[in-house]
């Protein structure tokens, strides 16, 4: 379970205070595949980040009852000057998982030969991706954040990164951020919807999609 309590997040613009989430209170179940939908802009990566605790809150708290994995697809979670393979390693020693059998996992996994051996700062986004989706994957968390990972490399690679990522979800959460309405439906079974600082829970998946593509439409 994920608990948002009064949550504000604000960033100074020009001399100006910018909220982007205010005074957000919601809850998303223990176990639920929520996407999280909302224009560009509207801070779901913001969000997703503090979820994880790499971003301080303004003001507010977020509560949760279970591990909670560092957002896949943001690049700040891996060191730029290690490789791709003493990253994994890093992590490894940071969950207190086994840096070997993850290490074995990520390299079959992320598909990135002899570049998994390089520094990650010459990684391209889409092998940075690789890399963080194969690293979450190989380590047990109750609730996964995923910001568009599903959608690197060629289809064959996004049909084995969605089938492990169902896998995990039988024991598991998800907060899911995702411009694919498809992949949305494909993958959650419920939906939360940013918009102007607030957030719209909806346990049905298909009220959230028609809530942000109304937004969208500018209703």
């Amino acid at each position: 379970m994920i608990v948002f309590r009064d949550l504000c997040k604000s960033f100074v613009v020009n001399g100006e205070r910018n909220p982007v989430i205010d005074r957000v209170n919601a809850c998303f179940p223990t176990g639920a595949a929520v996407g999280l939908l909302g224009r560009n802009g509207a801070g779901k990566s913001t969000l997703l980040q503090m979820i994880a605790g790499t971003i301080t809150p303004t003001s507010g708290e977020i509560l949760s009852d279970g591990s909670i994995s560092f957002p896949v697809g943001f690049a700040g979670s891996f060191h730029p000057d290690l490789t791709g393979a003493q990253n994994v390693r890093f992590v490894a020693r940071i969950y207190g998982i086994e840096s070997d059998a993850l290490l074995d996992f990520v390299a079959d996994f992320a598909e990135l030969g002899r570049a998994f051996h390089r520094p990650f700062r010459s990684y391209s986004s889409g092998m940075r991706s690789r890399l963080a989706f194969g690293v979450s994957m190989g380590i047990p968390f109750d609730t996964y954040l995923l910001d568009e990972v599903t959608s690197v490399g060629d289809a064959a690679f996004r049909r084995k990164s969605t089938d492990y990522l169902r896998a995990r979800m039988q024991n598991a959460g998800v907060v899911f951020v995702s411009h694919s309405i498809p992949m949305v439906r494909e993958i959650c079974s419920a939906a939360a919807v940013l918009e102007n600082g607030n957030l719209h829970y909806f346990e049905d998946v298909e009220e959230g999609i028609a809530l942000h593509q109304e937004m969208l439409r500018g209703g």
